[in-house]
């Protein structure tokens, strides 16, 4: 990784920070101010973009269940609905 690519990582970090700060100041007031939404969206518009710098992409990911594990989790589902009524 280059010096350049560390000084994005650093700030990354920095602004995920300030970021998790913010949030958890969103979670324990009422309401929060518009500015600070306003700088919220502009922080998190920045995070990704250094991200996307340093090479990281967004990727989907398959979260569909093969047929075996639907299958288990099926019958544990009625198992489960069976011992209740029983």
């Amino acid at each position: 990784m280059s010096e350049a690519e560390r000084a994005l990582v650093r700030r990354a970090a920095t602004i995920i920070v300030a970021l998790e700060g913010m949030e958890f100041t969103f979670a324990t007031t009422e309401e929060p101010a518009p500015q600070q939404l306003e700088l919220y969206q502009r922080l998190s518009n920045t995070l990704r973009r250094l991200l996307e710098a340093v090479g990281l992409k967004r990727r989907q990911r398959d979260v569909t269940p093969s047929l075996h594990e639907y299958l288990t989790q099926k019958r544990t589902r009625v198992a489960v609905r069976m011992e209740g009524t029983g």
